[in-house]
C-alpha cells in the first residue's frame, strides 16, 4: 500500500491501524473453520485537523428488512477478484456518489467478524483530500449520508450504550444535526476502540444505558427520535 501524504493529525491513526490487533477492537473474529463471506466498509477521514476533523456515515433506509435505521460506513461485499480497498471506495461511491478520485487509503484494520451474518469485513481507512458532493443515490438502501464530526464524537455527552432486547450492550453516540440519530453496533464499535487506542477518548457516563429504538429492530418507516426524558440509569 502506498504512504500517501497525510495531515498530521493521521499520522498517528496511520501508526495505530497498522499495531492495532483484531483482538483490541472486537471479540468476534473470522472463525479460522467456517467460510465467512467476505466484505469492506470504507472508514473515510475529512478535514485537515481533529478539530474540523469528521468521518462520513450512511444511514441506512427505515424500510430494509436487514439493520434498518442504522448507521455504518460505506461498504458491502466484496466482488469477484476485488481487493477489499477496491470494495471499499467502489461501494462508497455507489451509495454516496463519493468520487474515488479524491480519496487517498493509508491503511486497512484487521479482518473484523459479524456473527448474525457471517461477514469478515475490513475496515479501509482513507483520507478525503479532495472532498466532492456526496448525497443518498438510492433511498432504497440509504435514508442519509450523515459526515460526523471527530469532536462531537469525543464529546462525552454524546456518548452511551445501548442496549437489545437480547440484553446485548453496545457502545452508541448521538450523532446528526438533532442529535436524535444513533450510531451504535459493530460501526460504534470499531470507533470506540480505535479512539481509545489512540488515546482521544476522554472520561464520559458509562452508566447510561437505553435500549435500542424499535424503528432500527422493526422496520419502521419513520425515524423516531430519542425520547426526552433519559431512561433509569444503571446502578
Amino acid at each position: 500500500m502506498n504512504e500517501p501524504e497525510l495531515p498530521t493529525w493521521l499520522h498517528d491513526v496511520r501508526a495505530a491501524a497498522l499495531t492495532i490487533t483484531g483482538e483490541e477492537l472486537t471479540r468476534f473474529l473470522p472463525p479460522e473453520d467456517a467460510e465467512a463471506r467476505r466484505g469492506a466498509v470504507l472508514m473515510l477521514f475529512g478535514g485537515h485537523s481533529r478539530d474540523d476533523g469528521y468521518l462520513l456515515l450512511t444511514e441506512r433506509a427505515h424500510h430494509m428488512r436487514s439493520h434498518p435505521g442504522q448507521v455504518s460506513f460505506p461498504g458491502g461485499s466484496i466482488d469477484g477478484d476485488e481487493t477489499p480497498v477496491q470494495a471499499a471506495l467502489r461501494e462508497a461511491e455507489e451509495e454516496t456518489g463519493l468520487d474515488p478520485a479524491g480519496v487517498d487509503v493509508f491503511a486497512a484494520l484487521p479482518e473484523l467478524w459479524l456473527p448474525p451474518s457471517n461477514f469478515a469485513v475490513t475496515p479501509v481507512l482513507g483520507w478525503w483530500r479532495e472532498p466532492t458532493p456526496v448525497s443518498v443515490v438510492d433511498p432504497d438502501e440509504v435514508h442519509a449520508v450523515l459526515p460526523a464530526p471527530i469532536p462531537e464524537l469525543l464529546d462525552p455527552t454524546h456518548r452511551l450504550n445501548v442496549r437489545l432486547p437480547n440484553g446485548w450492550i453496545s457502545p452508541a453516540y448521538r450523532i446528526g444535526p438533532d442529535k436524535d440519530v444513533l450510531l451504535w453496533g459493530f460501526t460504534a464499535g470499531i470507533v470506540t476502540r480505535l479512539f481509545d487506542y489512540l488515546g482521544w477518548t476522554d472520561g464520559w457516563d458509562a452508566t447510561e444505558v437505553r435500549d435500542v429504538p424499535s424503528y432500527m429492530l422493526q422496520g419502521d418507516t419513520s425515524r423516531r427520535p430519542m425520547p426526552v426524558d433519559p431512561d433509569p440509569r444503571l446502578p
